[in-house]
């Protein structure tokens, strides 16, 4: 996604190349599928800034919105509207245990409760600094999950991105009834005390009440070493150098632990590390299933028929870069979309140069950013609804 113009465009792969007047050639359905621009929009927001952008250039054009999401901050809205789901509130408390209102999506038609943990324990929700990663757990998700089951769940949908903790699950454990000792007979209450775990005891009866949970996973990490949770997603929730072994240790000896529990080792599977442990916890202490956020989104809005009846794609993100291409959201989008013999446009705040190699690999047919050829960084953060639709206009007048 090279940079190059006065909008930051990145160039077609060869494959793509065509008429350039292709697309001013009568009327065309246009699908707007961003995902969120994190901090800035919603990926509604962003659907309906793309769309008001291009209609000032090709007003002609059928546009349809179908924001997406992976898994993370958003994901609950965007699986809702997929299902017809209305929302629903617990009180609970958040990761530092306070009091809070969070919002659920239920669908009493299909029996199907859609959680999205970034509610309820998310980063977003913790000031900044005041709160140490050794001092926040899970444990308000138990009660959300229990309205889900109450409310007759059949299936639960959970998203798990976008969370301030890294306790491996451990508090949403607490929330389901599971006990932890020491070898001393003391229950352990605190997620880092898991360094003198010994023993683990399951509730006498499930919570879950035959309801499915499938963990909706954004990354694929483990949950332990250099490419697990505390190391990689750690330092972005206040986890310092000096606090790794601490975290190690304890999530470590929860993995052993379990491992011995359930005969499986569950740490060492793709996405475990996701949300600090918190994919971990679901799947060893929830038998939750994991699917990638996306493909459960996907699914839920109808994307393949989606994709079928349109003429181009659309899509974006705040930032667009090599992680884009490594199974989020917009990058899986886009590799559906040229399966599907579809162009898809990528749209972002900014967009990552990439290596010629990489270049050649990405599915977008084209790459466009805010910053820096429109606005500075500043500028596009105060108004990222204008400077987008502003880029979408850009893309319209020029698409070929």
């Amino acid at each position: 996604m090279r940079g190059g113009g006065s909008t930051g465009e990145g160039r077609r792969d060869a494959v793509w190349e065509e008429d350039v007047e292709t697309m001013s050639k009568g009327v065309q359905r246009v699908l707007f599928a961003p995902d969120k621009f994190k901090g800035t929009l919603t990926a509604q927001e962003a659907a309906e800034a793309m769309a008001r952008g291009w209609r000032r250039v090709r007003p002609d054009d059928e546009a349809v919105l179908v924001p997406v999401s992976d898994g993370g901050d958003g994901f609950g809205a965007v699986l809702a509207a997929g299902v017809g789901g209305e929302v629903r509130e617990t009180e609970t408390v958040d990761a530092a245990g306070r009091r809070r209102l969070a919002p659920w999506w239920w669908s009493g038609e299909r029996k199907v409760a859609v959680v999205e943990t970034a509610q309820v324990v998310g980063l977003a929700l913790m000031a900044g600094g005041r709160f140490h990663p050794f001092d926040l757990d899970t444990f308000g998700i138990g009660a959300v999950l229990q309205d889900a089951v109450d409310a007759g769940a059949r299936e639960c949908w959970v998203g798990i991105g976008g969370s301030a903790t890294n306790d491996g699950g451990f508090g949403l454990a607490r929330a389901m009834g599971w006990t932890f000792w020491d070898g001393a007979g003391g229950r352990i209450e605190r997620w880092t005390g898991l360094e003198r775990l010994e023993e683990v005891r399951r509730p006498e009866v499930s919570r879950l009440d035959g309801c499915r949970v499938t963990v909706a996973v954004d990354v694929e990490n483990p949950l332990m070493g250099t490419l697990g949770c505390s190391r990689v997603y750690g330092p972005q929730k206040g986890l310092r150098e000096e606090d790794m072994r601490a975290a190690e240790a304890a999530l470590g000896q929860l993995a052993r632990v379990m491992a011995g529990h359930l005969g499986e080792d569950v740490a060492s599977l793709r996405g475990s590390g996701a949300a600090g442990g918190l994919g971990f916890g679901l799947r060893a202490f929830l038998g939750a299933r994991a699917e990638s956020g996306f493909d459960l989104c996907a699914t839920a809005v109808g994307l393949a028929g989606r994709l079928a009846e349109c003429d181009l794609v659309v899509t974006g993100e705040g930032s667009l870069d090599r992680q884009s291409l490594m199974g989020k959201g917009t990058g899986r989008l886009a590799l559906r979309a040229r399966a599907a013999g579809k162009r898809c446009i990528g749209l972002a705040g900014r967009v990552e140069a990439l290596t010629a190699e990489e270049e050649g690999r990405s599915p977008f047919w084209r790459t466009m950013a805010v910053v820096p050829g429109m606005a500075t960084a500043e500028e596009s953060m105060g108004r990222p609804a204008y400077w987008l639709e502003e880029l979408a206009a850009k893309a319209a007048e020029a698409p070929g």
